[in-house]
């Protein structure tokens, strides 16, 4: 493959394209050596100056599906996450949905008492041990990350917030945890501040073992948003009825008829539910 073309990202910026990249990616979906050499040697062939980095997505995921379902769905994971939008309602529920997981209960869109101002918090959760509040930074852009200055107005809330009180499951209790999670990536001097201030924090690429790829797959919370079956018209309405797991659609079969789909597109819809989100 031609090394020297340059490709166009989402936010416009141009750089030299590179094929380890790639790779890499179609690694992480599962691709054996034999399918990765096989789709890099076709997209390569349709490669030209300036093509956008969503083409060579769309053409990659096309050519997996071709081999694995599943391997196309996991490819898909992270565009999948930027369509529990537009705003970021979806995207609270979804990591409110990560905390139960892991043995909290929680709430979304709570407003809370600082020592200067109060706060709107996308989640709160707590347990027996905890009182976590949560900020859920979404963007619904490629190529957009959580910068330094998002860190810094996170952790300036969750300094206001210190040794405040509320009552959660029926105990008073101060905050143990503020967490910071994003559908993107962090840039590295957010990276860097948020360790040296002891901030929690969760991204596509951040920490290297259980960011928001790994917690996904490790509790099959896969946003159905990922499933080929349903038109962009589908996702919106079943957005709007509260749905966001696939395994929320097993669960509300009758929100597929309700939202217009006959009996044959909701049984293949829950085909693949069954095939490609491990429910």
């Amino acid at each position: 493959m031609n090394h020297l073309i340059t490709i166009t990202k989402a936010d416009g910026t141009k750089e030299l394209f590179e094929e380890g990249k790639l790779v890499d990616s179609l690694k992480n979906a599962g691709g054996t050596d034999e399918i990765i050499e096989r789709i890099v040697n076709r997209i390569g062939e349709e490669m030209r100056d300036g093509i956008l980095t969503s083409e060579i997505y769309s053409h990659a995921f096309r050519l997996l599906r071709e081999y694995s379902m599943p391997m196309a769905f996991k490819y898909s994971l992270r565009r999948a996450l930027f369509e529990l939008g537009p705003d970021g309602f979806p995207f609270e529920k979804y990591i409110a949905r990560i905390f139960q997981a892991w043995g909290y209960e929680t709430l979304t869109d709570q407003t809370v008492e600082g020592n200067c101002v109060n706060h709107e918090m996308d989640i709160v959760a707590w347990n027996k041990e905890k009182l976590v509040m949560v900020e859920a930074k979404f963007h619904n852009e490629f190529g957009m990350k959580s910068d330094l200055k998002v860190a810094l107005y996170i952790k300036a809330r969750f300094d206001d917030l210190k040794n405040k009180t509320w009552k959660y499951g029926g105990i008073d209790r101060k905050m143990s945890e503020g967490w910071l999670v994003t559908n993107t990536k962090f840039t590295d001097q957010a990276i860097k501040y948020g360790e040296c201030q002891g901030l929690k924090m969760i991204g596509w690429n951040y920490p290297k073992v259980g960011n928001l790829q790994d917690i996904t797959e490790e509790f099959g919370l896969h946003p159905f948003t990922c499933l080929i079956s349903l038109s962009n018209v589908h996702k919106k309405a079943l957005l709007s009825k509260g749905i966001i797991l696939c395994r929320d659609l097993i669960d509300k079969k009758d929100s597929l008829k309700e939202i217009g789909m006959s009996d044959e597109e909701s049984i293949r819809v829950l085909e693949e539910v069954s095939t490609v989100c491990k429910v």
